[in-house]
């Protein structure tokens, strides 16, 4: 059986969002305090109530260089906290696995399109609304990793460019 549950989380707020000064310097105005770490506890409870064996989560090569709990060790650290959390996921040894941690977005890109996933499906906007800005951080690293894989992006495509 294949779901797609949606969860609402409205009260993550951006560093660029936070008032005080400083303290997340040298993060991307993007950056979410400990963002992964709430993804991943509901990708566990979900995994445990579904009997999952594995999460796998989407990072690529580019996260690494950025966020700290993108890192491996971050991972070695929650993959053992979960088991110590769940009964479930301990006996079944449900494993964190991240197959695109040492890609880069353009290479993520190329992959997607050769194994067919539905990239005009994909959002990469950091700004609320039903299309792309095409001017945060999130669209342009879209457009960069898109140019890069030499691949034209189904989203930026003008409706009467589209083939029929």
């Amino acid at each position: 059986m294949v779901e797609h549950r949606i969860v609402a989380i409205p009260e993550l707020r951006e560093a660029g969002d936070i008032e005080e000064k400083g303290r997340f310097q040298g993060l991307p105005r993007t950056y979410i305090p400990n963002r992964n770490m709430i993804f991943y506890s509901m990708a566990a409870s979900y995994a445990e109530e579904a009997g999952s064996d594995y999460i796998i989560g989407g990072h690529n090569a580019e996260d690494l260089n950025v966020f700290a709990d993108a890192q491996p060790e971050f991972f070695r650290n929650f993959q053992t906290t979960l088991w110590s959390a769940s009964k479930f996921l301990r006996n079944t040894r449900t494993t964190i696995l991240r197959p695109l941690q040492h890609m880069s977005k353009s290479e993520v890109v190329a992959r997607a399109l050769r194994l067919g996933v539905p990239l005009g499906l994909t959002w990469s906007c950091h700004k609320e609304g039903n299309t792309h800005c095409w001017e945060c951080e999130g669209c342009k690293g879209r457009i960069s990793a898109f140019r890069l894989a030499r691949i034209e992006d189904p989203l930026r495509i003008v409706p009467s460019q589209k083939k029929v």
